[in-house]
């Protein structure tokens, strides 16, 4: 058994997950600005969140718009068919979320998923799908989460590259 684990990929990502998610975050934030930086634009700024309480992970800022973005994130091949979204992204101006789908052993990325209006508009409607926790209460239920929505990835949009991604963020 022991064994087993040592050969499971997914062990080190369910112990590793924090480490898991900064090195996506650092990864995402290198392409973007790398890619800003190949257009001759270097006017981007980046803040991050201390707190997870407003809907989102990252602020960024270029060409005078202000994305507040939420990251998710799952491997090439998941079974995973929708995410939980924070509805404190809708009070946020051009709040938008970004699906990472990256390579399970090298964290490359692989393709990008896109929920979002246009460059300063709001997010779109998040649907009424309540989420629900993911571990029960102590009697086993799974309790509502009444300030996060379930959106599937049919109500994301494929983005096949890092400059159309820009596009879409900042125009």
């Amino acid at each position: 058994m022991l064994a087993e684990l040592h050969h499971d990929p997914l062990t080190p990502h369910s112990r590793a997950s924090h480490i898991r998610e900064q090195a996506l975050l650092h990864l995402f934030l290198g392409q973007l600005m790398a890619a800003r930086w190949q257009q001759g634009r270097h006017d981007i700024e980046v803040l991050t969140s201390e707190v997870d309480r407003g809907g989102y992970d990252i602020v960024l800022e270029a060409n005078g718009i202000l994305r507040h973005v939420q990251l998710k994130s799952t491997f090439s091949g998941s079974s995973v068919r929708h995410v939980t979204v924070s509805t404190r992204l809708l009070e946020k101006p051009s709040g938008c979320v970004i699906w990472l789908e990256v390579d399970q052993r090298t964290l490359a990325f692989e393709r990008y998923f896109w929920f979002g209006g246009q460059p300063g508009a709001r997010l779109p409607d998040l649907g009424s799908k309540v989420s629900r926790h993911t571990r029960g209460d102590s009697s086993g239920q799974k309790l509502e989460r009444p300030l996060h929505r379930d959106l599937g990835k049919a109500c994301f949009e494929r983005v096949d590259s890092t400059e159309e991604l820009l596009a879409r963020l900042f125009g």
